[in-house]
């Protein structure tokens, strides 16, 4: 039994839900520069939209969803030829336009632009299961050099303005390295705002124990899976599933006291870990410490109630600004951990604190019973013609027009 299992009723359970959450998806485009191993998107080289149509549908997340940030995806959005435009439109609505690119495309000029229109954060998707010009077969710890090299250049011709987090899909075979890239990115803490690991999944079961439907109707459960782009035939020795509480493991290879503080629970199983924050707090360096779940809470609660929504990027100055929290300590436990690892730390008295977020993401599980287990007030919902879907199954919609349900057979 693991000596620290992950357990959800110490955490705060994040308030997002489908009709009032932190960020929304949208997709200008599903046309990108690279490949990666792991994307739920088929790469169309026709596939920018029009920008009338992206604003047709952020009237649709308008219509049904009270959200904080808008995360511009695709596809690769940095090659999308109004993306100026559109980061400008989505600010003008009182959003935060957020971009989730994998930095091929980006220049100094281009963040300027981008932050002169209204950006608030990028979001740079970075491992060593994409092809990438110049990066191939490099390993995560050599992509560190690819990291920072994004990270300098979104703080400086981003004047400091910008958020900067990174993502990473986390596959059987770059497990290990989860203690190294933790601890690069708590060494950068300065620049990197947020890290995020987001765990492999895709359909490799054996089909012909297995039966699909849609809308009621069976299809051919083969042809079903080899019309997806994230089917692979892969060795499940090398890309067995992994979970929310191996990621915590390993972070604890090196930092013993890290703990979560707030998740998103399944849709199937509500003690499921679908989304698991941790927030950090230090210097560049090992943390001092990590906040706890009523301090999670207490940002929600204070940011809906003052501003409307829940909360989703900060700017990079409020990150750094963490001893303005210290009064917490009077009634708050991790403020109090916190701050007498402070005062035992003189060497940091004069140093700004900042914080950073740590955000493990474990995708749709398929149950023995054929039960998809999704996200339960998952972030990542994208306008679809008059309404909201989950982005990772798209591609399920637009193949079949419909979502896909497997059912074992003789069941």
């Amino acid at each position: 039994m693991n000596p620290r299992p992950l357990a959800p009723e110490n955490y705060y359970r994040l308030p997002w839900n489908m009709a009032d959450n932190a960020i929304t998806w949208l997709e200008p485009t599903t046309k990108c520069n690279i490949f990666c191993e792991g994307c739920y998107r088929e790469n169309n080289p026709d596939g920018h939209k029009s920008l009338s149509n992206v604003i047709k549908e952020l009237e649709t997340v308008k219509r049904l969803r009270k959200t904080d940030g808008i995360s511009i995806a695709g596809g690769e959005p940095l090659i999308y030829p109004d993306i100026v435009e559109l980061v400008r439109h989505v600010s003008s609505q009182g959003w935060k336009p957020i971009i989730n690119s994998n930095g091929q495309a980006l220049t100094p000029e281009l963040i300027r632009k981008l932050k002169h229109a209204g950006l608030v954060g990028f979001t740079f998707h970075v491992d060593s299961h994409q092809k990438r010009p110049g990066w191939i077969d490099k390993s995560e710890e050599e992509l560190n050099t690819l990291r920072l090299k994004l990270a300098e250049m979104t703080k400086e011709a981003g004047g400091g303005r910008i958020a900067c987090a990174f993502n990473a899909t986390i596959y059987r075979d770059t497990l290990g390295d989860i203690p190294m890239l933790t601890q690069w990115a708590h060494n950068h803490m300065d620049m990197v705002q947020t890290m995020v690991y987001i765990l492999f999944r895709s359909i490799n079961r054996d089909e012909k124990d297995w039966d699909a439907f849609v809308h009621g109707e069976k299809i051919d459960p083969v042809k079903a899976v080899d019309k997806l782009v994230y089917q692979r035939d892969y060795d499940e020795s090398v890309h067995r599933n992994i979970t929310a509480q191996e990621i915590a493991d390993k972070i604890r290879e090196t930092y013993s006291d890290y703990e979560p503080c707030a998740f998103l629970n399944g849709t199937e199983d509500p003690r499921s870990l679908k989304w698991l924050l941790s927030l950090a707090v230090g210097s560049n360096g090992k943390p001092l410490g990590y906040m706890d779940n009523k301090f999670a809470e207490l940002i929600q609660l204070f940011h809906h109630f003052f501003f409307g929504t829940y909360l989703a990027y900060t700017r990079p100055w409020l990150m750094k600004c963490f001893q303005t929290f210290f009064p917490m300590a009077v009634f708050n436990k991790g403020m109090r951990k916190i701050l007498l690892n402070w005062l035992k730390n003189p060497s940091k008295w004069l140093s700004p604190l900042y914080s950073q977020a740590i955000m493990v993401i474990q995708p749709i599980d398929v149950f023995e019973d054929g039960r998809q287990n999704m996200c339960d007030g998952c972030p990542d919902i994208l306008p679809y013609g008059e309404r909201l879907v989950w982005s990772c199954r798209v591609d399920e919609l637009e193949k079949f027009g419909g979502f896909v349900a497997s059912i074992p057979k003789n069941k």
